[in-house]
């Protein structure tokens, strides 16, 4: 069975560790009525449009 010649350092194994825990960014997607980035599922927050419709009111 193979075994290591070193030690491996604790930020080496942390570091290896800690690659798992990087989030990617958000996903976006554009609203049908103002042409705005926004999250998918969630009300504009540009226009206030979800489903096809005005569901709340913006300034």
């Amino acid at each position: 069975m193979a075994v290591p010649k070193k030690k491996t350092s604790k930020s080496k194994s942390r570091s290896r560790r800690a690659s798992a825990w990087r989030l990617g960014s958000p996903p976006r997607s554009m609203c049908p009525q103002c042409r705005q980035a926004k999250l998918p599922h969630v009300v504009c927050a540009n226009c206030g449009w979800y489903g096809g419709r005005q569901a709340i009111e913006v300034d």
